[in-house]
């Protein structure tokens, strides 16, 4: 099961630094990554390393079977994020 990045994202970037599968967007050299307000978890491409949430200095990722009830939502802001890009 994937890692889903939740509200309390504060686009700190270091979750995308530590990716090992560069599934969490937007990166560096995407368009949107000056403007970003919260970083978004690829599930097709997530391997499920807990990297990013180690890193998270607001605790804002969580694996998808356990976001807390009023975040669970989140899973398909995640994987919308990347379906409206073709993703």
């Amino acid at each position: 099961m994937a890692y889903v990045i939740a509200a309390p994202c504060i686009a700190d970037y270091s979750c995308v630094e530590i990716c090992p599968v560069n599934c969490i967007s937007p990166g560096p050299n995407e368009e949107e990554f000056d403007d970003a307000e919260q970083m978004y978890i690829n599930p097709d491409v997530c391997i499920d390393c807990g990297a990013c949430r180690d890193v998270c200095p607001v605790l804002a990722i969580y694996e998808e079977g356990c976001l807390p009830e009023k975040w669970k939502h989140y899973a398909g802001i995640n994987k919308e994020f990347f379906s409206a890009r073709g993703e």
